[in-house]
């Protein structure tokens, strides 16, 4: 007898324990210390892996309620934050973004685990929720050197979405705005990925999210990039803003009277803020803005990236590479790039001529000549100095660094940079005397996001019901395109009062009583690409400190 009861005691002992575990966990603080437990065995297990591979652990990584050190503009002083720090020269227009762009303000940006650098960084790159729900329909433009670009028209998504998507277009043009825009049509937005080409998921819910919002929506590729047909024997160099200037101009002839926004996504901002240097006033953007920005071009190669991104962006620009490498073989070594085990080494074998070969007339996909490349010689006229290779590695970037004329820009530019990204150099490292003396910059600095991450924080309804009912977003989509709606209310508010962008003169007037400088100046002409002044050494002489004094917006509007 006594022997049966212990086998049925044996034979109920495992459901036992599993009815007072979960009597257990019902507690509240039996529930919490289990919660830390494995959330503490789960950070060992990834710091774990994070040293296998090489991957840095950042120290605000599992920080909660830190205060960061942000900057006052209205003060230039340094004080506690929590949340996103605007970095910017005190104007008219950083004190609307403030009142009015709520996201600037306010962020629930998650922590760990969602919240990790490296986690957020792949997930934008990798993998996301609205890959499949796209639809896109694709122009090829011919470009004045005979090479194609591709710029892809976002036309819909699941049909409920586009449907709804429709009816609040219709809405929005019934009241005659659309956006806080200058007109009762949609605004459009052009998308600029990664300078590796192909559209990541993190750009692919921006797309979604913005036509959401009643945005049409159009994404530039590069020659040779996302199955774009390469017909010229030449690359796209980091800086090189021609193709995209002409891409705009296609844009803006398509929809003249829309208000044209740019977003780029982080190595894609090289030519974003080369275009506004270079093109100035004369650009058909309203407002541009920069996730994860590579800011300054030439630190960001020479910086050593962790081994999983830096053989990741290598296999994919060189498989890029390998699918042209008999066209390219007569014109560059295409044996040691595909050999080349950085990103600096790889730059510099595609475009300067100290590691290529010389050309030869018979080779490359364009018809051969004596002009450089193989190309006509009223193309080597219309492309400059851009028609040679650069002769080394420094007059490289002295031509292709992004803020090279950051002077020029006459457009309003917001950086979204996060401190632990994992794929940009230190924030340390930031030219903040940019953004503290040009009115035309600002910056969003965080202390979580990860490179193109900014996943939000999961609300309590969300947890329990799994994010179904409640709509997840991330937060740099939400800021980017709430600064558009703001920025496009504060010059639609300057049309109306006849003059152009301005600042008060009086820092201490109230909202109610502003005093505005008009000056409607003639737009800066575009300066010849062989005589543009050499790039200063270091931030101190690329951007002197403004004047305290007043500050007059000198855009020109003719279009």
């Amino acid at each position: 007898m006594a022997s049966f009861v212990w086998d049925c005691l044996l034979f109920l002992l495992p459901s036992l324990l599993l009815v007072l575990l979960s009597v257990a966990l019902h507690r509240p603080t039996v529930r919490c210390w289990t919660r830390s437990a494995v959330q503490a065995a789960a950070w060992r297990f990834w710091v774990t892996v994070c040293l296998i591979l090489e991957l840095p652990l950042h120290k605000n990584t599992r920080r909660e309620g830190a205060k960061p050190i942000g900057w006052d503009i209205s003060s230039g002083s340094a004080q506690a934050s929590d949340g996103p720090r605007l970095i910017c020269k005190h104007t008219a227009l950083a004190r609307y973004l403030l009142r009015h762009c709520g996201p600037l303000a306010r962020s629930r940006l998650a922590s760990w685990p969602r919240g990790d650098p490296h986690l957020q960084t792949m997930s934008s790159l990798l993998w996301g929720q609205q890959g499949d729900t796209l639809q896109f329909t694709r122009d090829h433009l011919l470009l004045r050197d005979g090479g194609i670009v591709a710029l892809d028209w976002a036309v819909g998504t699941r049909l409920g979405e586009a449907r709804r998507r429709w009816e609040g277009r219709k809405e929005q043009q019934s009241g005659g705005k659309s956006l806080g825009c200058f007109t009762p049509t949609p605004p459009v937005l052009l998308l600029i990925p990664q300078a590796w080409g192909g559209l990541t998921p993190h750009m692919k819910a921006l797309c979604h999210q913005a036509m959401q919002q009643g945005f049409y929506v159009v994404v530039f590729h590069p020659r040779g990039t996302s199955s774009c047909p390469l017909t010229t024997a030449r690359l796209t160099e980091f800086g090189d803003p021609a193709d995209l200037e002409q891409a705009i101009s296609y844009v803006h002839s398509r929809h003249p009277s829309s208000l044209l926004v740019a977003v780029s996504e982080g190595s894609g901002s090289g030519i974003l803020l080369s275009y506004l240097g270079e093109c100035g006033s004369s650009t058909h953007l309203t407002a541009a803005a920069a996730i994860s920005p590579v800011l300054q071009g030439q630190l960001w190669f020479e910086t050593v990236m962790p081994p999983v991104y830096r053989w990741g962006a290598l296999f994919h620009r060189k498989l890029q590479l390998s699918r042209y490498t008999s066209s390219f073989r007569g014109v560059l070594d295409v044996d040691r790039a595909l050999s080349c085990s950085s990103l600096k080494d790889f730059e510099e074998t595609l475009f300067c001529p100290s590691v290529q070969l010389q050309p030869k007339s018979n080779s490359g996909l364009s018809s051969g000549s004596d002009s450089p490349q193989g190309l006509a010689p009223s193309v080597v006229w219309a492309l400059g100095e851009r028609a040679y290779p650069a002769k080394d590695w420094e007059s490289y970037w002295e031509r292709n660094e992004p803020l090279r004329d950051a002077d020029e820009v006459a457009v309003p530019v917001l950086c979204i940079c996060s401190s632990d990204d994992p794929l940009l150099p230190p924030t340390s490292t930031l030219p903040l005397p940019l953004f503290l003396s040009n009115p035309y910059f600002l910056l969003v600095l965080t202390d979580r996001g990860g490179h193109c991450g900014f996943t939000l924080e999961q609300t309590e309804e969300e947890k329990r019901t799994g994010g179904e009912q409640v709509e997840e977003g991330v937060w740099s989509h939400i800021t980017v395109l709430e600064y558009f709606r703001v920025v496009a209310d504060f010059l639609k508010g300057e049309q109306r009062d006849g003059g152009s962008w301005s600042v008060p003169l009086d820092e201490n007037s109230t909202t109610g009583q502003r005093s505005w400088i008009r000056n409607v100046a003639p737009p800066r002409r575009r300066r010849a690409a062989m005589t543009r002044r050499p790039r200063p050494q270091n931030a101190e002489q690329m951007y002197e400190e403004a004047d305290e004094g007043e500050f007059t917006w000198k855009r020109s509007y003719t279009r």
